[in-house]
């Protein structure tokens, strides 16, 4: 998927006329079981609540989903057990908010019943112009920064956050 975001039916949130940058969010969780299995239904039955709450968040602009299909968790980019989650929200406040201060956060308390803890980073943010739709490659090369780079302007996490200026001063030329 590449692009841009244009305010519309399909992306109503989107408002780039509005805002130059938008956050980017990536991560992924090893799965402790198969999604089929009778030990991960709990998760599986939070799918659809959780994206939808994600969806009517304020500040939610996007999220990936696969083609046909009503989320990613059939993407399987970074592992045959790996799933992953992908959004982009108009700030880093009203990510935090849909993270931490709503009903997602029970969903967040729960991870250890169905995910493995991770060794490496499973969580990046990053900055990306208003409209741009970003790519899974782009994720995953943002991931694979800040494992091995650790936090910086162009990857980063909520502990160790950059303003969207810092971003801009710090991407290569062409990006």
């Amino acid at each position: 998927m590449t692009g841009h975001l244009t305010p519309n039916a399909e992306f109503p949130h989107a408002q780039s006329h509005l805002v130059q940058f938008h956050l980017a969010q990536f991560n992924v969780g090893t799965l402790r079981f198969p999604l089929d299995d009778p030990r991960a239904a709990d998760f599986v039955a939070l799918l659809e609540p959780v994206n939808a709450l994600a969806d009517a968040a304020p500040g939610f602009v996007w999220r990936l989903a696969e083609e046909g299909q009503p989320d990613a968790t059939g993407m399987r980019p970074a592992g045959e057990d790996v799933i992953i989650n992908y959004s982009v929200w108009e700030s880093a406040e009203a990510l935090w908010d849909f993270v931490y201060r709503s009903a997602h956060l029970e969903t967040m308390r729960r991870r250890r019943e169905w995910f493995q803890r991770h060794v490496d980073a499973h969580l990046v943010l990053w900055w990306i112009p208003a409209g741009h739709v970003p790519t899974v490659g782009e994720a995953l090369e943002r991931l694979a920064l800040i494992r091995a780079q650790g936090p910086s302007p162009r990857a980063f996490t909520f502990a160790s956050s950059y303003t969207a200026e810092e971003a801009a001063g710090s991407e290569p030329a062409g990006v």
